[in-house]
């Protein structure tokens, strides 16, 4: 948390290419982590800056968001529920299998425990159709977190939020990825996702701040990106992407599109 990705520019390119943000809480005083799947690319910095990324929104979840949500609920909040919005998912997804396995690998070892439920939401039928198979090798203390719901889940969601905590892609009507997201009742609202929405524009100045505190008693710190060594995947979470990575052939086969799938491959795995 002492070192920002700098210049602004660089991460707001990774901002808008890794889809994360904090869009509310629910009403019980959990974080509600908004999260796209489906249409980050991963695609415009260095995979270190990524994981910088993704570890500072974690170590400031922990230092400061969920102290917060203690505070003002009066009671102890340490988990958030998140969203997995699956808008626009393709195969090209498994091109960043690694990096996405690397995070998760850095979560189970670093960060257990830390969500309540995941919600996933606008599943396209490549993902139905994988879920089938893949749901039964996850450890059952896993499955139990996880909840496809039917369509953008707006219904189900608003029983434990609401509305102004719903990320922009649960809204009836909302889409895209722009800074500020349009509904179809004609209001706006700021894409959680986006370096503009209030809560990464306290993340990014909490972090720059933390810099120049550290600065005022040491030597200034070179900028860029922080090098983590990837943590080896477990060998069940390699399975999974290879069970994967086999439906998604077989899918391919049956729908006469195997020259196309032929391709994929999981670098790394």
């Amino acid at each position: 948390l002492q070192k920002p990705i700098v210049p602004t520019e660089l991460y707001r390119s990774v901002r808008d290419t890794q889809l994360v943000g904090l869009s509310g809480y629910t009403r019980e005083g959990l974080p509600v982590v908004a999260v796209g799947v489906g249409q980050s690319t991963y695609d415009k910095a260095s995979v270190h800056y990524y994981v910088q990324s993704h570890i500072q929104m974690n170590e400031y979840r922990d230092c400061v968001v969920l102290p917060n949500a203690t505070k003002k609920c009066g009671k102890h909040i340490s988990t958030c529920i998140k969203i997995l919005d699956m808008t626009g998912l393709r195969l090209s997804a498994l091109n960043q299998i690694k990096l996405l396995t690397a995070i998760s690998t850095i979560d189970d070892l670093n960060y257990p425990e830390k969500t309540d439920t995941y919600y996933v939401v606008n599943v396209p039928y490549i993902f139905s159709a994988c879920w089938k198979v893949v749901k039964p090798l996850l450890q059952e203390r896993t499955r139990k977190k996880i909840q496809v719901l039917q369509g953008s889940g707006k219904d189900e969601l608003l029983k434990i939020m609401d509305y102004s905590s719903l990320p922009h892609f649960c809204r009836q009507g909302a889409s895209g990825s722009s800074r500020v997201v349009a509904a179809a009742n004609g209001t706006t609202t700021p894409n959680c996702f986006s370096l503009d929405h209030a809560s990464h524009q306290q993340l990014y100045n909490y972090v720059k701040q933390q810099a120049e505190l550290d600065e005022s008693d040491s030597p200034p710190l070179k900028q860029g990106s922080v090098h983590v060594s990837y943590p080896e995947p477990d060998p069940e979470d390699a399975k999974i992407v290879k069970t994967i990575e086999s439906e998604l052939h077989k899918l391919g086969d049956s729908n006469g599109l195997n020259n196309s799938f032929s391709r994929v491959r999981v670098n790394g795995m």
